[in-house]
């Protein structure tokens, strides 16, 4: 990691002064050091680094604006405005998991392809900050983004269900594969359907982790490797970032790194239907009628409606299981981005108890979510003339909503069930990392299992 936290005070640590805005006077600073501030225009702006010179022009240390501190992870900023060396915060920081987390997080750079790695820094590791903590959220949050920065070209369906495999092993978890025509005989007939026409075979990949009398976890992760929208085929331009539309599983994939490398006392399942929404002869059609796992047939009113389709069987398989928490993750419509922007990804419950928790852990851990509703009215939308259930409505209107209606469809013995509709993707540098792909919603979630089955 560029950024590296050590679990001692480092003597040749260089001081980090924490500034409030408007507060100079008050930060317990030299006057030599308010003077030097002043004499640069910082008066603790958000976000703002000022290099402090000592009287024979060594650097002596920094200042950085919390502005009016709203944000912890807002300290992310000091890891690409800081000299390479070793340096320590003077000042206690209200929350110093989450400030070691943003460092940790800021110093990340997707170098698989040549890019150079960032600068090197050393921070002690803030008064109060839990060691492991930091490096297994940072740890899930880098294998998320990493396979999402990672193109089609080197991250197929069998790249996928290598990193599974890979990730497995660490934690010694089971993986278990149903692959190609297998799809067929062991009956998910819509993740065959979607992915059959890619050279690169669909599979469900099923990964389980945890004593087998433990409470029962399952996350679903969408695992579209590369979607070309199918026969109703994308512009250009919307393919641009199609490699990003596994983010879902990319996340699940993540989060469970988090949980086993935290030895939660749970029974974690992992599904992920690894698929490419490729065009041939032999590519599912509009108006084509689906069976499904659960029973219930599906008109294809698009073919970039497939994420639903993919999970759909999925859930049904996860569902059997009854698990005491089910969620899913997926990129898998634009109108949650119409809605909510990019960094702001809604989620779907119907378990007011689990919405509150992950409303309050969202807040906590500052890993925005914003709960939406099933409304049910508009279920009606999906309806078809032929089949049970479309997979699109015909109106185009709440789009998330009624994608949300149509997988609450395959869930029905679960206990809890959430639904998150993630871009999984920065579209511009933020403080606690660049631009490209980005976990979201995983640590609120890790925040809410961990404290269930801790």
């Amino acid at each position: 990691m560029p950024v590296e936290l050590v679990e001692r005070k480092l003597k040749t640590a260089l001081p980090v002064h924490l500034v409030a805005k408007d507060r100079l006077d008050a930060a317990g600073l030299p006057p030599s050091t308010i003077a030097w501030a002043r004499a640069n225009g910082f008066s603790g702006e958000a976000g703002r680094t000022l290099a402090v010179p000592s009287e024979n022009g060594a650097l002596a240390g920094a200042l950085f604006g919390l502005g009016d501190g709203e944000s912890a992870l807002a300290l992310g900023a000091l890891a690409r405005a800081l000299p390479e060396g070793d340096w320590h915060f003077v000042s206690t920081l209200a929350e110093p998991d989450l400030a070691a987390i943003a460092l940790v997080l800021s110093g990340y750079v997707f170098t698989r392809y040549g890019k150079k790695p960032g600068k090197a820094l050393r921070f002690s590791l803030p008064s109060g900050a839990e060691a492991a903590y930091v490096r297994r959220i940072a740890d899930g949050v880098f294998l998320t983004r990493d396979l999402v920065n990672t193109p089609t070209s080197d991250m197929g369906p069998d790249d996928l269900e290598a990193a599974v495999r890979t990730l497995a092993k660490k934690h010694k978890a089971e993986v278990s594969v149903t692959k190609g025509d297998d799809l067929l005989k062991k009956n998910f007939p819509m993740i065959h359907a979607v992915g059959r026409a890619s050279v690169s075979a669909p599979r469900l990949i099923d990964m389980i982790w945890g004593p087998k009398n433990a409470p029962k976890v399952t996350l679903v992760g969408k695992g579209v490797c590369f979607d070309t929208g199918g026969l109703d085929i994308k512009p250009s331009s919307g393919m641009l970032l199609m490699k990003k539309d596994m983010g879902g599983a990319a996340n699940v994939l993540g989060l469970a790194s988090m949980i086993m490398a935290a030895g939660l006392k749970i029974r974690l399942r992992v599904l992920i239907p690894a698929v490419e929404n490729s065009i041939a002869g032999n590519a599912f059609r509009p108006g084509d009628v689906l069976a499904s796992r659960k029973g219930i047939t599906v008109e294809v009113g698009n073919t970039d409606a497939e994420g639903r389709l993919v999970l759909a069987d999925a859930l049904a398989l996860a569902d059997d299981d009854e698990p005491q928490l089910l969620i899913d993750m997926a990129t898998l419509t634009g109108a949650a981005r119409v809605a909510l922007g990019p960094d702001l990804p809604p989620f779907y419950t119907g378990d007011e108890a689990l919405a509150s928790e992950l409303a309050a852990a969202s807040a906590a851990v500052e890993d925005p979510l914003w709960r939406m509703p099933l409304w049910k009215p508009y279920d009606a939308k999906l309806s078809s003339k032929i089949a049970d259930i479309n997979n699109v409505t015909s109106d185009g209107f709440a789009g998330s909503i009624t994608a949300a209606l149509f997988l609450k469809r395959f869930v029905e013995k679960s206990a809890g069930w959430a639904h998150f509709d993630i871009f999984a993707w920065n579209p511009s540098d933020r403080p606690y990392g660049l631009a490209g792909g980005e976990a979201q919603g995983i640590r609120a979630l890790e925040r809410v299992i961990s404290k269930r089955y801790a």
